[in-house]
């Protein structure tokens, strides 16, 4: 009987969790990024490139050899036992700005706690740019982000022809990772 209440709560909790990720999402779709938050949008995600060039060389050689990018300068994450993730960001090719981006994740697991933090995704080629904008790019448990600290330094590299870095803003959480996260595109 124990383990049933047990099963139960977390069914409701789970149902509770995806019930208010499709809710957020039909949404934002109407919403997306408001125009009144683009220009500081735009500013944030200047700010957060200048922040991760500085304190990782890498950074800087992907962000000039990369085919384009996606910078998230703000993404808030939170969880007990089941998380979530979201963030907004600039997407660039060629070093400019065609388009924004949205990042959600659901997770399950052993988690608590919240944070915040930036994150940075380049595109290798033409083609890894594509998959981001079609909206079909999900980054599964595999996939892995360096996570840079100022004063640290860190190998970044593509991989299957992407490259995924991130820097705590602020916060405490006893798990960081970024599968899960599913990513919407819009043209500027």
């Amino acid at each position: 009987m124990k383990n049933l209440k047990k099963y139960g709560f977390m069914i409701f909790i789970l149902s509770l969790v995806f019930n208010l990720d499709v809710n957020a999402q039909s949404k934002d779709q109407k919403d997306f990024i408001k125009d009144k938050d683009k220009e500081t949008l735009v500013i944030d995600a200047r700010y957060a490139m200048e922040e991760l060039r500085e304190n990782n060389a890498d950074v800087a050689r992907l962000a000039d050899d990369a085919y384009g990018y996606v910078v998230f300068p703000n993404v808030g994450k939170g969880a007990f036992i089941a998380g979530g993730a979201a963030g907004n960001g600039v997407v660039y090719q060629g070093g400019e700005q065609i388009g924004w981006a949205q990042l959600r994740q659901v997770d399950v697991g052993l988690q608590i706690g919240g944070e915040a933090f930036r994150e940075a995704i380049f595109f290798q080629t033409k083609q890894d740019l594509e998959e981001f904008k079609s909206g079909e790019l999900e980054f599964t448990g595999g996939v892995s982000a360096v996570a840079i600290t100022e004063g640290a330094s860190r190998s970044v590299n593509f991989e299957d022809g992407m490259a995924v870095v991130t820097m705590p803003k602020g916060g405490a959480m006893i798990e960081i990772s970024v599968g899960g996260q599913k990513f919407k595109y819009k043209d500027k």
